[in-house]
């Protein structure tokens, strides 16, 4: 039998702080055909960023027509621009077997989950071992002050409120743990059966041997 897959839509999520940045990094260093989802935008492009290759940069109307369309796995309005996954090129990757990231929030997760590529996804949430110990990975990392910790705070609860709506939730009380079980989830996955296009004509082939069979 081929061994040919279909890829997986891979969504991981966390609040700020869980460890979902260096899993991420880690997985793919495991595996660096994984790639990201590029998203689209209605955002102006930034000095150094290229089309296509950080984002699609779309007008307005161009954004509204792909969602009218069904063109997005998701969308969201954000500071007053759009933002949304296309479709077609992870449709593409998938079915040519490569999985594929996204950096979404639980709506977003959501908005995948219900979409017609759906039965693809693999979504996994970090939880981490404490909100004490949250705190304290959000202060040692010296990336924001008093004020914007304590906002990420606030917002992380909201965050976590949707731990039930993924498939897999991790307790990332040790990075190492975590990423092994993060890994094993992933080469489980890849084995399901929806993901092996090739096994119905192998079944077949399995029972045109057996009625042949003297």
């Amino acid at each position: 039998m081929s061994d040919t897959r279909r890829g997986l839509l891979i969504i991981l999520s966390s609040p700020s702080g869980a460890g979902k940045t260096t899993l991420t990094r880690r997985l793919r260093d495991w595996d660096p055909s994984i790639q990201f989802s590029v998203s689209a935008t209605t955002r102006a492009p930034r000095t150094g960023e290229e089309d296509g290759r950080d984002y699609h940069f779309l007008s307005e109307n161009a954004f509204k027509s792909s969602v009218t369309e069904g063109e997005m796995l998701e969308h969201a309005h954000v500071f007053g621009n759009f933002y949304g996954s296309p479709k077609g090129p992870v449709s593409e990757a998938i079915e040519a077997g490569r999985d594929v990231l996204f950096d979404v929030d639980w709506q977003g997760a959501q908005q995948i989950k219900n979409s017609s590529l759906g039965q693809h996804v693999l979504s996994v949430f970090f939880l981490p071992p404490s909100i004490k110990e949250l705190h304290r990975r959000l202060v040692s990392r010296g990336q924001d002050d008093a004020e914007t910790i304590a906002k990420r705070m606030l917002k992380s609860w909201d965050e976590i409120s949707h731990w039930d709506s993924y498939d897999y939730v991790l307790v990332n009380d040790d990075l190492d743990a975590t990423e092994a079980r993060l890994k094993s989830i992933v080469t489980a996955e890849r084995l399901r059966r929806s993901q092996q296009p090739g096994l119905l004509d192998h079944v077949r082939h399995l029972q045109s041997e057996f009625e042949d069979m003297p």
